[in-house]
């Protein structure tokens, strides 16, 4: 339709980071595993000060994250990036 707005009040598209809830540490240390298990990630460490130390392959710097949201916004955007590299390449 020609000049068609969407109702104001219907559905609104949401961010790929919008959460409903703050990511636990549980949550956090979930996706770690998955993504050092599928060899995203080279390793992953929970530090007792609530930090994440990542590393991309043996040889990359270590990157200091400050707690399991960083952890999940992480493995959200390797998940993005995956999916993105993955649809450009078929």
């Amino acid at each position: 339709m020609s000049g068609h707005r969407p109702d104001p009040g219907g559905p609104a598209i949401r961010s790929r980071n919008s959460r409903t809830s703050i990511p636990t540490t549980a949550e956090a240390s979930a996706w770690a595993e998955v993504l050092v298990r599928r060899r995203l990630l080279h390793a992953t460490v929970l530090a007792p000060s609530g930090q994440w130390l990542v590393q991309t392959s043996s040889q990359a710097p270590v990157r200091v994250l400050d707690g399991p949201a960083d952890m999940v916004d992480l493995a959200a955007d390797i998940q993005h990036h995956t999916r993105t590299t993955r649809t450009r390449t078929r």
